[in-house]
């Protein structure tokens, strides 16, 4: 019996995707959900953030696991080992599948999927069904009254954008909320970070006002964050805030970040799309950043992510420079 991990990976409008199998392998042109073999000494979790990696260059956060899943092709024997997981990259680099689809949940069973990946997919219906009525509300007779215990059970219950933005809503009415949603974002727990940083993403979307009290603590702390989720997350609030009111030294900051995300070789897509970002907007402030901006992205002319590559002429075009 071969242990094999497979991700059922949403973006945030909680789609899920799929990937095709290229015409030399086992299962041609078949869809299924994307990852691989456990090596050995390796856990199934370890396992999951890998292949994602090595297969479709994307960062995922697990959320969950469902019932494994266990298929004799005849040939040989799987057992099918799925996690839940989420992500703020929209664009896979496919190294091994020929295409791959963004599918609605009630779209997952239309797609000719390998035999195995079946009853994932019915697993995974059964579970976001007992997840949209699985919000955990928080206690809030009082501004004050909201407990650790409480707050952290709701934040592992936010599975998808609608627990989020629930979150953000709340965050957004009642200060403790809102500051236990900053503090969490720099934990070392990777799925509570993840969770409370995005829910900050959220706030962002729908009260802007509140979000630009909170990005010159962001920009003060942007080197202390240890997962690259959150700096997503919070490069996408300052790429889209207001960043005329920020100080000259945060602008320097701000600035001298992002050039080292979008030089450094690990960042992920949406890292490098959102610090890009953020430098052509200071570079309208300061126009010294334009030069030293247009040669780092001809740098990245190479990266292999589509999604640089359109990101970077756009930027290039705004800039007036060429491609």
């Amino acid at each position: 019996m071969i242990d094999v991990t497979c991700a059922i990976i949403r973006n945030e409008d909680n789609e899920i995707l799929v990937v095709q199998r290229g015409e030399k392998t086992d299962h041609p042109f078949m869809w299924e959900f994307p990852g691989g073999k456990v090596r050995k000494g390796e856990s199934e979790e370890d396992c999951i953030i890998r292949e994602i990696s090595e297969e479709l260059n994307m960062n995922i956060v697990i959320c969950g696991r469902l019932p494994g899943v266990e298929h004799d092709y005849g040939h040989k024997q799987i057992r099918l080992i799925p996690f839940v997981c989420d992500t703020l990259d929209d664009i896979p680099f496919l190294t091994e599948h020929t295409a791959f689809k963004w599918l609605a949940p009630g779209e997952l069973l239309s797609v000719g999927f390998s035999e195995a990946d079946i009853p994932v997919a019915g697993e995974y219906l059964k579970y976001i069904n007992y997840e949209e009525g699985s919000v955990t509300e928080i206690p809030t007779t009082s501004v004050n009254s909201v407990r650790e215990a409480d707050f952290i059970l709701t934040l592992e219950n936010t599975h998808g954008r609608k627990e989020a933005e629930w979150l953000a809503e709340l965050a957004a009415e009642k200060e403790d909320v809102l500051s236990r949603l900053i503090n969490f974002s720099f934990s070392a727990d990777n799925r509570l970070s993840s969770k409370a940083s995005w829910s900050l993403s959220k706030i962002h979307d729908k009260h802007p006002e509140i979000s630009a009290r909170f990005i010159p603590m962001i920009i003060g702390s942007l080197d202390k964050l240890a997962h690259e989720s959150v700096r997503r997350s919070f490069l996408k609030i300052i790429s889209l805030g207001d960043i005329s009111i920020l100080t000259r030294k945060q602008h320097g900051l701000l600035a001298d970040y992002c050039f080292k995300m979008l030089r450094s070789g690990f960042s992920s897509i949406a890292v490098k799309a959102y610090s890009m970002e953020i430098i052509y907007r200071l570079a309208l402030v300061y126009p010294e950043l334009t030069g030293e901006l247009a040669a780092t992205i001809n740098l990245l002319q190479d990266d292999r992510s589509a999604g640089i590559l359109a990101k970077g002429r756009n930027i290039l075009k705004r800039l007036g420079g060429s491609s």
